[in-house]
C-alpha cells in the first residue's frame, strides 16, 4: 500500500471556501506569494506546454480595474446592478492572481485539456494559499469573460481567456462552511 499523507488529506477534507469580500490585510508579501505560486505551478500541464500565464494584482491596480469595469459596463448598456457586480471584486481586492488560459496552437494536446490545465492552476493556487495559512477565493465575474475588458485589464491576446482571479488575504476566523456535494448522488461505479 502506498504511503499515506494524512496531514495533506485532512487539509483537503476540511478546507473551505471563504468569501473574498471578507478578506483583510495583511496579504502575502512577494516571497510568500512566490512560494504559493511555485507550489501551484506543479499543476499537470500536459507535455510541459505551460498553456497559461499569471498576472498579479496589487494595491492601486484594483482601483484602476474597478473604473475600467464600470466604464465597460456603461459601454455595454449595463444597469446599476451590472456596474456594481463588475466593480465588486476590484473595489474590495487586496491581492489577486489572475490566471490567463493561453492554449498553444498546433499541439498534440487538445485545447480543452490545455484550458483545464489553467483551471487546475487556479485550484492549485487556492490550495497552496490556504495551506500556507491565507484565505483564497477563486472568482471571475462578467468583466473577466468580456474580451475587451480582459484585453485592457490583463493584456489578453486573441485566443487567451481569464480562467480565474484568485484573491488571497487574511480570512475571517469564523467563515461559515457551505453544504457539500452528495458523493452518492453524483458518482457512478462501473465494475464491468
Amino acid at each position: 500500500m502506498p504511503a499515506r499523507n494524512q496531514a495533506a488529506l485532512d487539509f483537503l477534507l476540511t478546507r473551505r471556501s471563504r468569501p473574498a469580500k471578507l478578506f483583510t490585510h495583511p496579504v502575502p508579501d512577494r516571497a510568500q506569494l512566490e512560494e504559493i505560486l511555485t507550489a501551484a505551478l506543479r499543476v499537470p500541464d500536459h507535455g510541459k506546454l505551460e498553456p497559461w500565464r499569471l498576472v498579479v494584482l496589487e494595491g492601486p491596480a484594483f482601483a484602476r480595474l474597478a473604473e475600467l469595469a464600470e466604464a465597460r459596463a456603461h459601454d455595454l448598456g449595463g444597469d446599476a446592478e451590472t456596474v456594481a457586480k463588475g466593480r465588486g471584486q476590484y473595489d474590495l481586492g487586496k491581492l489577486a492572481v489572475v490566471v490567463i488560459s493561453a492554449p498553444k496552437a498546433a499541439q498534440k494536446v487538445p485545447e480543452v485539456e490545455q484550458v483545464m490545465s489553467a483551471a487546475a492552476l487556479c485550484f492549485g493556487i487556492v490550495n497552496a494559499a490556504e495551506a500556507a495559512g491565507w484565505g483564497a477565493c477563486w472568482l471571475t465575474g462578467w468583466p473577466a469573460h468580456d474580451p475587451v475588458f480582459a484585453a485592457q485589464a490583463f493584456g489578453c491576446a486573441a485566443g487567451e481567456t481569464v480562467a480565474g482571479i484568485v484573491h488571497i488575504g487574511t480570512p475571517p476566523e469564523d467563515a461559515p462552511d457551505r453544504p457539500r456535494p452528495d458523493l452518492g448522488r453524483l458518482t457512478t461505479w462501473v465494475d464491468q
